[in-house]
């Protein structure tokens, strides 16, 4: 701490002592106060904002003094993870339709690598084994049953009773 900063607090601890006392009444005079403590608010305020440029320029002096190779370097290290990321999102979606993972499912998989990605693939297909579930194509027939459609107007069989007066005579009257 310099001679300087020692004068300067002791003068703001002298000064912190209410100063505008009535020498005969011993009141404070709370107005006076008052315009102290904006005066040194005030102060303080102009030295903080002085110290945030001073901060802000050391900062730009700081980038401007770094080299060119390490601007370079930061730009490689940035474009090498980006690359990374790229690459392992493109083995995700390899992997899953290779294996015919539904979108729904893409993100469950996980791995830094091939082989844990079809890990996480395989998974994923025995934990959805209803999404997943291989048609049986050994028997030869289609996996989905086929409709027999038919029209009403023609019917499969012949009626018992065909004679219209014995038909209407076996309706219940009320």
């Amino acid at each position: 701490m310099s001679p300087e900063d020692k004068t300067e607090h002791h003068d703001e601890a002298t000064e912190a002592k209410p100063s505008g006392t009535d020498a005969g009444t011993g009141e404070v005079d709370w107005k006076a106060e008052a315009e102290k403590w904006k005066t040194l608010s005030r102060k303080h305020e102009g030295q903080a904002k002085s110290n945030a440029d001073a901060a802000k320029r050391l900062s730009e002096l700081e980038d401007a003094n770094k080299t060119e190779s390490q601007k370079l370097t930061e730009q490689m290290t940035a474009a090498e993870k980006r690359a990374a990321e790229a690459e392992a999102k493109a083995t995700r979606y390899e992997v899953a339709a290779e294996l015919g993972i539904q979108t729904k499912h893409l993100k469950y998989l996980s791995g830094s690598t091939r082989d844990e990605i079809e890990a996480a693939a395989k998974a994923i297909r025995e934990d959805f084994p209803e999404t997943y579930a291989e048609p049986d194509t050994g028997t030869g027939t289609p996996s989905r049953p086929k409709e027999r459609l038919r029209s009403g107007a023609v019917p499969d069989e012949e009626p018992d009773e065909t004679d219209p007066r014995k038909l209407a005579a076996a309706v219940p009257r009320l």
